[in-house]
């Protein structure tokens, strides 16, 4: 009987869980709720197992609902990942590509990557964006975007295809005349001495990190919504925070930044992030993102960074 089952059952089946209800499912799937509730019926007859708990209010899955569960998902995407790469290969150049970028890449590869691409496919149109932390895999999660490059560990999810591109160092670095600057002269701070002072720190723009702080070691912050302003205000000498080493160096070699002597932020208080390139499995890259992606990876590999 296990080969009677049917895309559209797992599919009806993921979006009563999703969306919590028979009924509700139905309205977002523009069925009759009596061919939802008859598709739920026909799944379970065809696996011998109840899915579904009916007895209150709302249908709650069961053991047997939720150990599945997981495997149809799976199987879902699989199947969307196949349908976007044959689209992928029967249709054109794009119109337009769409891109979310997180603040800490360097801008440079990026420019350079779409250069490139401009020379090769010059009709199409750039939409880019530059955000800090989930906003990149939002952006592809909401659609928004065909492409984006994320940084670091914290933020991944199971419909987002990734790739390594290369290494961001970012450093905690200080005002030279901020207090701190001095204070680390011929010595390394504690944590508790970084705590004294102002932190500025990068908001994340989406709800996807759950109001959680990245790399916080100060009660007292500055909350900014964007890199430039928080380069800024680290300039300015209101505190101290990370940024990363392409957009500092000049700041750092010409003495109006210096590094936040400390062992509490890594050695020689830089640490290193992953750069990912990430698209929706769901979705096939078409011919311009596939061109930018290529020299992308290409420029990161060929990339001679200045040794800090």
């Amino acid at each position: 009987m296990l080969d009677a089952l049917t895309l559209d059952q797992m599919r009806i089946f993921a979006t009563v869980v999703e969306v919590g209800s028979f009924r509700s499912a139905a309205a977002r799937l523009s069925r009759a709720q009596s061919a939802v509730s008859h598709a739920i019926a026909n799944l379970e007859g065809q696996l011998g197992l109840s899915l579904f708990d009916r007895s209150g209010h709302r249908p709650a899955l069961t053991a047997e609902g939720r150990a599945l569960l997981t495997d149809i998902r799976e199987v879902l995407l699989r199947v969307g990942a196949l349908k976007a790469r044959a689209h992928g290969l029967s249709k054109g150049v794009e119109i337009e590509l769409s891109l979310t970028i997180d603040v800490l890449f360097p801008s440079p590869l990026i420019g350079a990557a779409l250069a490139g691409l401009r020379r090769r496919y010059p009709s199409v149109s750039i939409r880019l964006a530059i955000e800090p932390l989930g906003g990149p895999i939002a952006a592809l999660l909401e659609r928004r975007s065909a492409l984006a490059i994320t940084v670091g560990e914290n933020f991944r999810d199971p419909r987002i295809a990734i790739e390594a591109l290369t290494s961001i160092e970012a450093i905690a670095v200080v005002a030279a005349t901020h207090p701190l600057a001095r204070a680390c002269a011929g010595r390394s701070l504690t944590r508790s001495e970084l705590a004294e002072h102002l932190q500025i720190v990068q908001i994340d723009p989406t709800p996807i990190s759950g109001a959680q702080d990245f790399g916080v070691l100060s009660p007292q912050t500055c909350r900014v919504t964007g890199q430039d302003t928080k380069h800024a205000m680290i300039l300015a000498g209101l505190g101290w925070g990370r940024l990363p080493h392409w957009l500092i160096e000049r700041d750092l070699a010409e003495g109006r930044l210096v590094r936040v002597a400390t062992r509490a932020l890594g050695r020689n208080a830089q640490l290193p992030a992953e750069a990912y390139l990430a698209h929706r499995l769901d979705e096939a890259m078409g011919p311009a993102a596939r061109a930018f992606a290529e020299a992308l990876a290409r420029l990161c590999a060929e990339e001679v960074r200045p040794r800090p």
